[in-house]
């Protein structure tokens, strides 16, 4: 059995640990910073951090890397068109991946970096994608290198999985995103009970990851650029008519940047 928890690391980041509990081997994903990890690893003796899972290079993912490797020996796995720290296994598109006896998927899916990845396990009972900065709860990363039409085609790609997928992105910006959702679509009932849902959890302190392919295909605009009332609403903006998905999909993210 795989557990999967938020280690929370600066103001908002969440390194994933999934945890092996039949052989006390853990993985980690996109660790920003080493210490959360070290924490816990200290917190449960005998546990060994067997791989470091990399999705793109950017500091906030890749910081504590070479000081966990350092101090645990685990293998480090990455984008092999990006520079990642201490990496041991350079990964492109159609890469398997083994990891904890787990078989994970990788896809290519550039925009917010040009080499960014994502990692999916496709168990047929719980699918799990692990994918960093590019697909985010109700909301989609910053284009810092690649276009609007990789970032678009990217999404598109991801959001053809499994309804069920679980969504383990790496930050807690649900909150935001859902109120530019319903800026976006202001009529949209599912985006109103997730934002009520979302304000609750959070002033609860609990977490609101992860999420699943299919709300975030109901709630999140970034993949709902074909959405009648979500090309209307740029039209408007923006005084348009008749775009591509990909163009509103350019549009949404234009706003967002300014919202």
């Amino acid at each position: 059995m795989i557990q999967i928890d938020a280690l929370p690391a600066f103001n908002d980041n969440y390194l994933w640990l999934l945890q092996d509990t039949a052989t006390q081997r853990c993985a980690v994903v996109d660790p920003g910073d080493a210490a959360p990890v070290l924490a816990w690893l200290t917190a449960h003796p005998g546990w060994q951090l067997s791989d470091i899972l990399v999705t793109h290079h950017h500091f906030d993912h890749v910081g504590g890397v070479e000081q966990l490797k350092a101090a645990t020996g685990a293998r480090v796995l990455g984008p092999a068109r990006e520079n990642i720290p201490a990496r041991d296994v350079a990964l492109h598109e159609g890469d398997r991946a083994d990891v904890l006896g787990r078989q994970f998927q990788v896809l290519e899916v550039p925009g917010h970096t040009l080499g960014h990845i994502a990692y999916y396990h496709a168990d047929p009972q719980q699918p799990w994608l692990f994918c960093g900065d590019t697909l985010f709860a109700a909301g989609c990363g910053r284009l810092f290198e690649g276009t609007p039409e990789q970032m678009y085609h990217s999404l598109s790609r991801l959001a053809a999985l499994p309804d069920h997928t679980q969504i383990y992105c790496t930050h807690e910006y649900t909150l935001s995103n859902l109120r530019f959702a319903q800026a976006v679509e202001p009529g949209n009932p599912a985006i109103v009970q997730r934002l009520a849902e979302v304000s609750a959890w959070r002033a609860a302190g609990r977490i609101s990851l992860p999420s699943n392919l299919a709300l975030e295909r109901a709630t999140n605009p970034f993949l709902r650029s074909s959405v009648t009332s979500v090309i209307e609403k740029t039209d408007e903006r923006d005084g348009t008519k008749n775009r591509a998905p990909s163009a509103v999909f350019a549009s949404l993210r234009a706003w967002k940047d300014q919202f």
